[in-house]
């Protein structure tokens, strides 16, 4: 009978490819927390430290750090290993799930202390994923969940080819490199940028015809954004950029949303718990933009929502998935690519960005701090209707290039300004977008508004509150001009502009 050891921080996906392997005659092995998991699953599982006969010990410091877990994943198929593990009492291990410690998500958090910090740094997953790269001549290694479905697959086909399990060793091995860089530039304070990126796919041409292109991922054999291309020619360098702006924008609303871009800009927004009307919403809030846009929908496309996007030219769809509904209608498009990215979780700590003969990396915008209290400033409040609108618009606000201005009507974008060298002329802007709509929506701005100019622009269009920042030395001017319009303002302190 085969054996797999699971032994996970991240339980993403976890029952599920354990479950596979259960109906596949695997027997589960697993340490502590993992097992538990496991066995709320109704799955049967054994313990490590049952199958050891040692217990976790130091708080958990030590769980897998046993010769009978690393004898079982670093035997070689020969009479010699296999005599002395008999000799033992132990058995192979075929296959180790494992994945680490979040060290850099904790790293990441502001004020985090150096015990903190320390607890995080992983020693038996990295043995665990070393010794299985090593011996990933009979040993399958899966160090990302991402990955379970596929191995899952294999294994269901027949089994993994030599060449599948030396990939995923490979994998093992840069995740691994990259770990234990994070902690040695976090302790020694060397703030020095290792990058490694493998080649994921040669471009046609850059941004223009002219210019040479390469994607590159942080994770060897990746696809385009970690997901795969289910239709459609590949990639262009452009459409990899919109896509990239498109899921940032869907995946950081928690109810169904979906994002319509076009050159790296959101052109309408909209959430619906019926995902298709949150796609007519999006487009009806610019429908001339849309024309030959990126989109992405942070939850499957079913084949209603599919139907309707077939009769607008798209360039590319990404979302978590795709009905079987839903991809034979989008069969007729046959030059719209969709993409598939099953992992919502898609950004690391830190972005970066290059500029000339330099780098620039900064921590990722994931909206406001947790701490953030916002003020009404206004002599009036917002309604409850105007408070949905509002924390819509400024969500939707935070993915649009400055000066951001959004427009919204209930969780719908109704007209978007964004991209002009001042912020008055993006309220311009989402007023024509808006139109009619304009009269009785909110407005949300990335940043203060210098001058009360844009405030009073907003309410000669009907504007019923906003919200922004705040910060400006003449905010008492853009109060006074929404107290005289009869607008509700509401001040954030936090700006978010995407340059």
């Amino acid at each position: 009978m085969p054996r797999v050891l699971l032994s996970v921080y991240d339980k993403t996906g976890l029952v599920e490819f354990a479950a596979g392997l259960h109906q596949l005659g695997w027997e589960l092995l697993a340490s502590g927390g993992t097992a538990r998991a496991l066995r709320k699953g109704n799955l049967p599982v054994s313990e490590v430290s049952d199958y050891t006969g040692s217990p976790e010990i130091l708080g958990g410091r030590v769980k897998t750090l046993h010769p009978a877990i690393h004898g079982g994943i670093l035997s070689r198929s020969t009479v010699e290993d296999k005599a002395q593990l008999d000799e033992q009492g132990w058995a192979e291990i075929d296959l180790v799930a494992v994945n680490l410690y979040p060290f850099e998500q904790t790293i990441a958090q502001p004020d985090v202390t150096l015990a903190e910090a320390i607890e995080q740094i992983d020693i038996g997953g990295v043995a665990l994923i070393r010794a299985a790269a090593k011996n990933f001549a009979r040993v399958t290694l899966v160090c990302d969940p991402t990955d379970y479905a596929n191995v899952l697959q294999s294994l269901q086909n027949g089994g993994l080819s030599d060449e599948d399990r030396r990939k995923l060793a490979i994998k093992g091995f840069a995740s691994t490199k990259h770990y234990d860089q994070a902690i040695f530039s976090y302790l020694s304070g060397e703030d020095s940028l290792q990058i490694q990126a493998f080649p994921v796919q040669e471009l046609r041409y850059g941004e223009n015809s002219h210019r040479s292109a390469t994607l590159y991922g942080y994770e060897p054999g990746a696809g385009p954004l970690g997901g795969k291309i289910l239709q459609g020619k590949p990639l262009s360098y452009n459409n990899l950029l919109d896509l990239d702006a498109a899921w940032r924008t869907a995946v950081s609303f928690n109810e169904p949303a979906i994002a319509i871009i076009k050159h790296l800009s959101p052109c309408g927004v909209a959430s619906n718990q019926n995902l298709v009307l949150a796609y007519q919403a999006a487009l009806a809030s610019d429908p001339v933009s849309a024309f030959g846009s990126v989109i992405a929908s942070n939850r499957t496309v079913d084949g209603e929502t599919g139907a309707a996007m077939c009769e607008l030219f798209v360039e590319c769809i990404i979302a978590p998935g795709f009905t079987e509904d839903a991809l034979t209608r989008l069969a007729e498009k046959k030059n719209c690519r969709l993409v598939q990215v099953p992992d919502l979780s898609i950004e690391p700590a830190y972005e970066m960005r290059s500029i000339v003969r330099g780098i620039l990396r900064q921590s990722v915008d994931r909206g406001d701090p947790k701490d953030t209290e916002w003020q009404v400033v206004t002599k009036r409040a917002p309604t409850d209707e105007e408070w949905e609108a509002l924390r819509f618009a400024w969500e939707v606000v935070q993915h649009v290039k400055s000066n951001a201005i959004v427009f919204a009507s209930g969780a719908e974008t109704v007209g978007i300004g964004g991209g002009q060298p001042n912020r008055v002329d993006c309220v311009h802007i989402a007023a024509q977008r808006a139109g009619e709509k304009a009269s009785g929506a909110v407005m949300a701005s990335d940043a203060f508004f210098p001058f009360p100019d844009a405030v009073e622009a907003a309410a000669e269009y009907g504007i019923a509150a906003v919200i922004q920042p705040g910060g400006s030395i003449r905010d008492a001017k853009s109060i006074a001009a929404a107290d005289a319009a009869g607008m509700a303002m509401v001040m954030t302190g936090v700006r978010h502009f995407r340059h």
